[in-house]
C-alpha cells in the first residue's frame, strides 16, 4: 500500500468488501490497497442489508478502522432512489472512521445534492468526500453536471456491469465514449481521474493487465478490484516503469538545459505540455517510494 494521500498522489487501488463479512473487511484493511471500499449494495444479499450496516457503522466508530496506519475506508450505499441509502448516509455520515460515501447509479445532479443533504442532517458542519458511481446511460449524459453538482463530490467512476446491460454493448469498442465521457468529464470539473470499473474474473490476471493498460491510455487512473491478487497487477499497469521514469528525467532534464520547444537527440519534440507531463511521472515515482 503507498499512502496517497500523504503524498498527494489520488488513491491508485480501491478494494471492495462485502460489508455483512466482519471477518473479511479485517482481513482487507491490511492487504494493501490504497482504500477499502465496504459495499452495502450489490455484494449484500436482501436479508442481510440491516446487519451490514450496523457492523459497518460498528467498525467506523473508530477514528482509524483497522489500525493506526490502515488505509481510508469508504463506504458503496444502496441504490439513492431505493428505501435504504438515506439512513445509511444519515447513520455513517459523522462516524470519524469514515472518508468517504460511493453513490450508485447517479443519474443527474439531484442525487448528488440529495446525497449531500442527507450527509449534511443536523447541521453537521463536514460531509464525507462523496462519489459518484456513473451506471446508465443517463447518468453518462449528465457527467459533467453531476461532476459540479456540489463541492463535497470528490470523483466519479463507472459502473460497468449495469452500462453494458442497459446499452446492450458486447464488445469492449461499445464503452470507449462512455470511458472517455467520464474522463474528460471528471478532468473538465477540476476532479482526479477516475478509477476504472473492476475486472470480474479474478482469475484472469493476463486480462485485468490488459485492460488496465487499456484504461491509462484513456486517461483513468487506478482501477476498483473484488480481490486482492488483484491489487499488484493495477499497481504494475499503473505506475511508471523505470524506462517512463529514464525518460522523463530526460525530458525535464533538456528543459532545464534550454528554454523554449526542443528536440531530443532521439528526434523526441519537447514543449510545455511534454515537460509537464514528465514532471508528473517523476512526481508520481518519488511519492511512490516514499510510501
Amino acid at each position: 500500500m503507498r499512502c496517497p494521500e500523504a503524498a498527494d498522489v489520488p488513491p491508485l487501488t480501491w478494494l471492495y468488501v462485502p460489508g455483512d463479512r466482519p471477518d473479511t473487511v479485517a482481513k482487507a484493511l491490511r492487504c494493501g490497497a490504497d482504500v477499502v471500499v465496504v459495499d452495502l449494495e450489490d455484494a449484500v444479499a436482501g436479508d442481510r442489508k440491516e446487519y451490514a450496516l450496523h457492523a459497518t457503522a460498528e467498525l467506523l466508530a473508530d477514528a482509524a478502522p483497522g489500525g493506526g496506519c490502515g488505509p481510508p475506508v469508504h463506504v458503496r450505499v444502496n441504490a439513492l432512489d431505493g428505501p435504504l441509502a438515506e439512513t445509511e448516509i444519515r447513520t455513517l455520515a459523522g462516524l470519524p472512521g469514515l472518508a468517504g460515501l460511493r453513490l450508485p447509479k447517479v443519474q443527474g445532479p439531484a442525487d448528488v445534492r440529495r446525497a449531500a443533504a442527507w450527509a449534511g442532517a443536523g447541521g453537521r458542519p463536514e460531509r464525507p468526500a462523496l462519489y459518484a458511481l456513473l451506471e446508465s446511460a443517463l447518468g453518462i449524459e449528465h457527467a459533467f453536471a453531476v461532476a459540479t453538482a456540489h463541492p463535497a463530490l470528490r470523483g466519479l467512476a463507472l459502473g460497468e456491469a449495469d452500462l453494458r446491460a442497459e446499452l446492450g454493448v458486447r464488445d469492449e469498442a461499445g464503452l470507449a465514449w462512455p470511458r472517455s465521457r467520464a474522463v474528460v468529464a471528471a478532468r473538465a470539473a477540476g476532479l482526479a481521474p477516475p478509477a476504472q470499473s473492476v475486472h470480474p474474473d479474478v482469475r484472469d490476471t493476463d486480462g485485468l493487465a490488459r485492460s488496465c493498460a487499456q484504461g491509462r491510455d484513456l486517461g483513468f487512473w487506478g482501477r476498483a478490484a473484488i480481490h486482492p491478487r488483484q491489487l499488484p497487477v493495477i499497481e504494475a499497469a499503473y505506475l511508471p516503469s523505470a524506462a517512463e521514469i529514464e525518460a522523463a528525467e530526460e525530458v525535464v532534464g533538456a528543459a532545464a538545459a534550454g528554454a523554449g520547444a526542443l528536440a531530443l537527440p532521439d528526434g523526441r519534440f519537447v514543449d510545455a505540455a511534454v515537460v509537464a507531463g514528465a514532471r508528473r511521472v517523476l512526481a508520481l515515482a518519488r511519492a511512490v517510494r516514499r510510501g
